[in-house]
């Protein structure tokens, strides 16, 4: 990993352990949903390691807003994101995942600003050319996915017009 910085090989070494797993889902988007709160929108305290959108997504169920500090792929148009549903390599498929694939139109805040998009669910060799991506983006969704018995979801976000 020539170019890496020490830190990132250190942090992505530390989210690569089942204690990281554990802790991570209760502690960082709570973080991150306090910081975003407090500089109205500006920073999230976790995309000082990955880019990040707070994803605001229809509850499956309940059909309430939900909001989610989650981790991107800005895509080359800038008009598009890659979401990874790694949950961290905990069993189960995050709630965000099951909220777009029932209500694939939300709105993520990325920058400070509040975009609508709608969501896909990626599947065959498409999903296989962004995992590859995924895998050279962030290294530890590897460990995530040897982890569970589940197809970890991804999802490509675009803007509406």
């Amino acid at each position: 990993m020539i170019g890496v910085p020490v830190v990132v090989r250190a942090v992505q070494k530390v989210s690569s352990t089942r204690g990281f797993a554990k802790a991570a889902p209760h502690v960082i988007p709570a973080l991150d949903r306090a910081v975003h709160r407090l500089t109205r929108g500006k920073v999230l305290l976790s995309a000082q390691m990955l880019p990040g959108v707070i994803l605001t997504s229809t509850g499956a169920r309940s059909g309430r807003p939900r909001r989610t500090p989650l981790a991107c792929m800005p895509e080359d148009d800038g008009r598009s994101w890659i979401l990874v549903g790694s949950n961290f390599g905990r069993p189960g498929h995050p709630a965000w995942t099951h909220n777009l694939l029932a209500h694939p139109d939300a709105e993520v805040s990325w920058k400070g600003r509040d975009i609508p998009v709608t969501a896909r669910l990626l599947e065959g060799e498409e999903r296989a050319a962004v995992w590859k991506t995924a895998l050279a983006f962030w290294p530890p969704y590897a460990t995530y996915q040897a982890r569970v018995e589940r197809e970890i979801r991804l999802f490509r976000i675009v803007r509406r017009s």
